[in-house]
């Protein structure tokens, strides 16, 4: 009898690049989402980790062999993953460990990374072209200057802040003229990033302040780095945003402010409960199923999360609305609502708030309407509002508790210092609830954090608390909220260089009018 051979695993040596998840290949995203294990070095940034669908050990090539037990758990089946800072064959080390591999009797791929350097400077504005040269000094590597210096098109070069006074010499020593045109960039492809414009002569004065690895971008191309310099010049680029929400409610916003830019800072404020006794939710389900609803009314994500829930603690499916008509409040929960497979029959046209629903929904008629109920699942703390004025249509209301609201814990201690201290640019407020938890568990924002607010019962619950509303969208919604924010901050860097340029001026003129005085 032939014993089975144990099936051998694979190996995926998967360039991190720049460390922005975002610029990973798709190969890249693939292959560490299907491995069992993943030896990732210590520079690898978190927003790459949480990728990793499996078990994550930090590569130690001082305490150990890294190819060695990467190899090891592949030859026992494994499927594993060697996760390296920048690209796998920039690295001297780690092309030793590919060749251990192509050594071994496991299969194994390399997957490319976008190079640091030119992915800089293109976040950085400066168009490389392509003819370039790129380099990278930071490992102590040996160059010879004069050929860098005669090397046609953009010179790209990442190094140590501290080396690059020293470079600078080198290269001007070597027959490049001092007023040759250069970026220096920091935290190249982050929400951080800094870049500088200046010469090769004052390099190391375009570099002041900056510490840790730069990208310097060397030639004509550097001059021009204004008009192209989309990445920083974002409407939010910079901003640190407070975002009160859930994890799994913030996922929508915190992209679309990242995406302008913003550093969005997820603190939950409200947790979000199943009701203390199902009976209500369980008997409202069966109405539904049997025909006792002409229309069901969601207020909010949450409430139609909560009867998805049960629809599939129930084993039922989006057939049980069959004949029922559903009114939404806003273009988010109708959203929610179409991920469920349905599609709304009514959305406020003006307002998006309850009063906005009550304004469009139709009053009972005892004769195009065969039933006469409403179905209202929502919060344990809603309103009165929408039920009452249902109510003053004709419609009959089973009122129904779906979920609870509870205050989440407070925050950190340098959260709330950063809130009370005008730590953040700016707050968005999702809900009257938001409002009312933050300034419970971390106090109020600063007079000068920028408050935005989806819509009019948020904006009245925000200054109830005395906060200034600066920011409310015309459609109540999470995209019509930030991009009204951008809006803002566009609006208001406009005007601070306008008041910048006209301040000389009226100094000039008030100094003028005290000497005739």
């Amino acid at each position: 009898m032939t014993r089975a051979r144990k099936s051998v695993g694979r190996l995926s040596f998967v360039g991190a690049g720049t460390g922005d998840a975002g610029l990973l290949t798709v190969r890249a995203v693939e292959v560490l989402a299907g491995v069992d294990i993943a030896f990732v070095d210590g520079s690898v940034p978190p927003a790459v980790r949480e990728l990793i669908a499996g078990e994550v050990r930090i590569a130690d090539p001082v305490a150990g062999d890294v190819a060695k037990s990467a190899l090891t758990e592949a030859r026992n089946g494994a499927v594993v993953a060697r996760v390296v800072a920048g690209d796998p064959f920039f690295s001297e080390a780690v092309t030793k460990e590919v060749q251990a591999a192509a050594k071994s009797v496991v299969p194994y791929e390399v997957i490319p990374a976008l190079s640091e350097g030119v992915a800089t400077a293109c976040y950085a504005g400066v168009a490389a072209g392509p003819v370039h040269t790129e380099v990278d000094l930071r490992e102590g590597t040996v160059v010879d200057f004069e050929s860098l210096a005669g090397a046609p098109g953009t010179l790209i070069i990442t190094l140590e802040a501290a080396d690059l006074a020293s470079t600078a010499e080198q290269l001007v020593a070597s027959g490049l003229k001092p007023d040759t045109p250069l970026t220096v960039t920091s935290a190249g492809t982050s929400t951080a990033q800094v870049t500088v414009g200046g010469t090769l002569g004052d390099a190391e004065l375009a570099a002041a302040g900056m510490y840790g690895q730069v990208v310097v971008a060397i030639g004509k191309a550097a001059a021009s780095r204004d008009k192209l310099a989309w990445w920083e010049s974002r409407a939010l680029f910079g901003w640190k945003i407070l975002v009160p929400r859930t994890k799994e409610q913030a996922g929508a916003m915190s992209e679309r402010l990242r995406e302008y830019g913003a550093v969005p800072v997820e603190v939950p404020t409200i947790a979000v409960e199943p009701p203390r006794t199902p009976t209500q939710m369980e008997r409202a389900l069966k109405g539904l199923v049997t025909g006792r609803y002409e229309w069901i009314v969601f207020t909010s994500t949450n409430a139609v999360k909560a009867v998805r829930e049960k629809f599939e603690e129930f084993g039922l499916d989006a057939r049980a609305f069959a004949g029922v008509k559903i009114a939404c409040v806003g273009e988010s929960t109708a959203d929610a609502v179409r991920a469920f497979g349905i599609r709304p029959e009514l959305l406020p046209t003006g307002e998006q708030s309850s009063e906005g629903l009550l304004a469009d929904f139709p009053p009972y008629d005892d004769v195009l309407d065969p039933i006469d109920r409403i179905l209202l699942p929502r919060a344990d703390i809603a309103t009165e509002t929408l039920a009452e004025g249902l109510r003053q249509r004709g419609w009959e209301i089973d009122d129904v508790t779906a979920y609870r609201t509870v205050r989440a814990a407070p925050p950190a201690a340098e959260i709330r210092d950063a809130i009370k201290s005008g730590g953040f640019q700016a707050v968005c407020f999702t809900s009257s609830s938001t409002v009312r938890n933050l300034v419970g568990i971390a106090g109020k924002p600063h007079s000068r954090t920028v408050v935005a607010c989806i819509g009019p019962q948020t904006a009245a619950t925000a200054r109830e608390f005395g906060l200034r509303v600066d920011v409310q969208p015309e459609t109540a919604s999470v995209p019509a909220l930030i991009d009204a924010l951008a809006e803002f901050a566009v609006k208001r860097a406009q005007e601070e260089r306008e008041k910048a340029a006209t301040a000389p001026a009226r100094r000039t003129r008030s100094t003028r009018t005290r000497a005739v005085r």
